[in-house]
């Protein structure tokens, strides 16, 4: 074995434990990611579900704090939709 098939042995080594070190590393914090967004999405979730009509009105109302022309004319389009649809 020359000097370079020492060389590329030991390197080889030295990448196969910084593989398996790299490895449960990267394991550990997509486990930890995996567990953090389970429960962040959980606890969205049964927040959402349990109030909806409270979240509705509370992003509709933030929207309309944001840009109050938008809303406005929303409003405007839906109550001349509904007065169509309820004329006689």
């Amino acid at each position: 074995m020359n000097m370079s098939d020492q060389h590329a042995a030991t390197e080889t080594g030295k990448f196969s434990e910084f593989s398996d070190n790299a490895k449960e590393k990267l394991s550990s914090a997509a486990h930890t990611a995996a567990e953090s967004a389970g429960s962040a999405a959980r606890e969205y979730g049964t927040h959402f579900v349990a109030e909806p009509a409270k979240d509705l009105y509370s992003l509709l109302r933030d929207y309309a704090r944001d840009k109050p022309d938008i809303a406005a004319a929303w409003c405007f389009g839906l109550g001349v939709l509904v007065g169509w649809k309820l004329r006689p």
